[in-house]
């Protein structure tokens, strides 16, 4: 969004009425021979110029500064930062009836004095018992919905689904943060010939392999300690098989499970057998953020793009952003408006162009 001709309008307008109340205090003085407008229109050209002229360098450092500090703030300390303020500025109001009888000079400051001291006092003292106020806030809305909540959680175990770990899944890690949030409603299930296979590549002579199968095997042990992850290993092996991706299909047949992996090829020959997946690269791309063009994101170019001029940066997520003219800005966090969005195989690719004001 570019704000360069609201801020000229704005400036015009307002440099523009200074001026002319300027040149109406300055036709006022005694002992001037000059005529009021001779005076009033040349203030008022004279700061409607200035206002259209210098108003957007003078406003847009303190905007972006203000954009990039509003970014940072977590939203529970902006919400209860509004909500201080607020009642602090109610309070202020109050007082500032019986205050402003006072005689002068207390009746005319004083007032004053209090708006800026119960805003800051209401801001501060909520953004730092913020937790108290919102638990007080979810202790209530807690407390009404407490009797409908408790048989809702009780939940069978029998009805959960049975969700069985790939060696893949379990040597990529990913899969105990995914569990850890309470996204995976059921067991996850190990069976034996795939911690099977974990302890065979742990034990492998070549070190990029067995560091592999370690890496598997400490994330099993982090499932198995983490008390919001249901875990369970089952000596199941099915006859009817030979290879460990052919076992996974048919005991997820057999138990009308599902299983977890990042494996390409048994995702399709899995779901060519009517067997469900979930594929963590699959909710990984999913869970991206999504931008569409002509939104505004702050992004830091950190390299040249392949065509002249460019520049690449990277969002928090991984996503590439290459960024038009961009190459000048080498180093640099700006500020880039989304131009296109490309889904590859590879993931999504953003292009953007820089943002000005």
């Amino acid at each position: 969004m570019r704000y360069g001709p609201l801020l000229r309008i704005i400036g015009t307008a307002l440099y523009g009425f200074i001026g002319w109340e300027l040149g109406i205090v300055l036709s006022r003085t005694p002992g001037l021979e000059l005529e009021a407008w001779q005076l009033i229109v040349p203030f008022t050209l004279f700061g409607a110029s200035f206002g259209f002229l210098l108003a957007p360098w003078l406003v847009r450092a303190p905007a972006n500064a203000a954009q990039n500090v509003l970014r940072q703030v977590p939203i529970t300390d902006l919400i209860a930062g509004i909500v201080g303020i607020t009642v602090g500025l109610l309070i202020a109001a109050l007082l500032s009836v019986p205050v402003s009888q006072l005689p002068a000079p207390f009746g005319n400051v004083l007032p004053l004095v209090l708006v800026f001291m119960f805003g800051y006092l209401g801001a501060a003292i909520l953004v730092l018992r913020k937790r108290d106020f919102f638990s007080l806030l979810r202790g209530e809305i807690d407390e009404q919905r407490n009797s409908l909540v408790r048989q809702g959680e009780k939940i069978e175990a029998s009805n959960s689904p049975t969700l069985l770990l790939d060696t893949s899944v379990i040597i990529d890690g990913r899969i105990a943060d995914v569990a850890k949030t309470g996204f995976l409603l059921g067991t996850l299930t190990v069976p034996r010939f795939v911690l099977n296979e974990l302890q065979y590549i742990a034990d492998s002579a070549d070190s990029l392999r067995r560091n592999r199968g370690r890496r598997g095997l400490e994330v099993l042990d982090r499932l198995q300690s983490t008390p919001e992850v249901a875990i369970a290993f089952i000596d199941q092996d099915p006859p009817d098989a030979q290879q460990v991706d052919d076992k996974l299909i048919s005991l997820a047949r057999k138990c009308n499970g599902l299983i977890i992996t990042n494996d390409f090829n048994l995702n399709r020959v899995a779901k060519l057998q009517g067997v469900r997946i979930l594929n963590i690269n699959e909710l990984a791309n999913a869970v991206k953020s999504v931008y569409l063009p002509g939104e505004v994101i702050p992004l830091k170019i950190i390299q040249e793009g392949k065509e002249l001029g460019q520049g690449v940066g990277y969002l928090e997520d991984g996503t590439m952003v290459v960024v038009e003219n961009g190459r000048r800005y080498l180093n640099q966090e700006i500020l880039v408006q989304v131009t296109k969005v490309l889904q590859t195989n590879a993931g999504r690719l953003i292009f953007a162009t820089p943002e000005s004001l």
